[in-house]
């Protein structure tokens, strides 16, 4: 018996199309464990390159030192710690409010024809340089800021410009939070006698709780990470800042400024400063993805 001809075409096809699948789903696959695997070498590569400061200096006399001479092998990093939370706890004080109210505004409030112009001017901001930032915050915001009190150079300096580098951050996570609550929370809250702004407040930003704390955490990893725009304007001080008016430098200055000339133990204290940036960055970002889960169960 004759096997049909159409039977044996539409055999092939799909014989054709269950290798296609399989190829995509692999290809895939392995992009998605080269990501895995790149960050396990950063992390490896780190550790090999620390670990000679990790011994002879010990991880809990470099987290807890307060002085960094390596003329004097002395490696304490906890200025550098200070001034990286101080720097991000003021950008986050000061952009947390209004990113969340702009995206309140973007998503409850504003026309369509203003929010087609607003939200791609805040995403403007993620391609403007970390470099032109720190020029702008040198040339504007120092003087400004030196006519307050101390030199200019100072985290409240480096505090400003980061609060708007990590608006875009905030702004759009927190304004895809807020769309994705059902319509149901709003027009239930209306319908119970609410004002508009009252049903925002009380029902929406509620059920986008989770959203917006991810956009608070995103936001600070990226506050906490960035190097050019604080090396320019925050003047690099190795003293233990006291005031949001004072010199500082944090965790990622440090390398970027001593790589160079850097070796030996000094070489490994760099690459030491590196694993703990690593580790801040690593527990936001997994804060974060727990929290976008919670949203969206």
């Amino acid at each position: 018996m004759k096997i049909p001809r159409l039977f044996l075409s539409q055999l092939r096809r799909s014989r054709w199309r269950y290798f296609t699948d399989q190829s995509w789903r692999w290809t895939i696959f392995l992009c998605g464990l080269s990501g895995i695997f790149i960050v396990a070498l950063i992390v490896i590569f780190l550790l090999r390159e620390a670990l000679p400061a990790f011994q002879d200096i010990g991880i809990w006399d470099m987290i807890s030192g307060k002085e960094w001479r390596p003329g004097q092998d002395k490696y304490g990093m906890l200025p550098f710690i200070v001034g990286s939370f101080y720097l991000t706890a003021l950008a986050l004080v000061m952009a947390v409010p209004i990113g969340i109210l702009c995206a309140i505004f973007l998503a409850e409030v504003a026309p369509l024809k203003i929010r087609q112009v607003v939200r791609p001017a805040i995403e403007l901001l993620v391609g403007i340089p970390s470099v032109v930032y720190g020029l702008v915050g040198m040339i504007f915001l120092v003087p400004q800021i030196a006519k307050i009190g101390g030199y200019g150079d100072s985290i409240l300096a480096g505090a400003i410009v980061v609060s708007i580098m990590v608006l875009p951050t905030i702004v759009s996570v927190s304004e895809d939070s807020l769309r994705a609550v059902p319509q149901a929370y709003r027009e239930g809250a209306l319908a119970l006698g609410s004002t508009r702004w009252q049903a925002i407040w009380h029902a929406v930003l509620p059920a986008a709780r989770s959203g917006i704390l991810a956009a608070v955490v995103l936001g600070m990893g990226r506050a906490i990470g960035e190097t050019m725009a604080v090396y320019m304007v925050m003047g690099n001080s190795l003293l233990m800042p006291e005031s949001p008016l004072d010199a500082g430098r944090t965790l990622t200055t440090t390398p970027a400024l001593e790589i160079k000339y850097a070796a030996g133990v000094h070489w490994s204290a760099l690459f030491a400063d590196g694993i703990i940036l690593l580790v801040f960055i690593l527990a936001l970002n997994s804060i974060a993805l727990i929290l976008r889960r919670r949203q969206f169960k």
